[in-house]
């Protein structure tokens, strides 16, 4: 955790360089078998939020993705309270190590909409210009 103008700013760990290799193997599959090949990464390291986001991205329905990102938000704020965040601060896009969890988090905002729950949507979006006050929406998909 660092401290950036008085407000502490988290950052991940990276995910290791063998998952993110699966991940960009998975995610180059012909998109008949895309969808399948990350969820078997997702198999392999049900921690990784960038899968997370990706099989949330390549969902076939809103209430699949609406899952996927749920997951993958739970799962990255357990990560961010095990890097030491304690609930407020930034956790910024510029830091590609975040990345996995605020696309988990604009996925969710965007799910919760495409399902009716606009409370959910709204907060979804209050947490993620509270986390990176630079924040530009739909940042899901395939990973940096």
């Amino acid at each position: 955790m660092r401290l950036t103008a008085g407000l502490p700013e988290t950052v991940l760990p990276a995910e290791p360089a063998s998952l993110r290799r699966a991940l960009e193997a998975a995610a180059a599959q012909p998109p008949e078998r895309r969808r399948h090949a990350v969820a078997d990464v997702v198999r392999s390291d049900p921690a990784s939020l960038e899968a997370w986001a990706l099989l949330g991205a390549l969902a076939r329905d809103d209430v699949e993705a609406y899952a996927c990102y749920r997951v993958g938000y739970h799962r990255g704020l357990d990560a961010l309270r095990a890097a030491g965040w304690k609930g407020s601060g930034t956790v910024r896009w510029a830091h590609v190590e975040n990345r996995g969890f605020l696309r988990c988090l604009d996925g969710l905002r965007s799910a919760a909409g495409s399902i009716g729950e606009q409370a959910e949507e709204e907060r979804c979006a209050v947490f993620l210009r509270q986390l990176d006050p630079t924040w530009q929406p739909n940042r899901t998909g395939a990973p940096a």
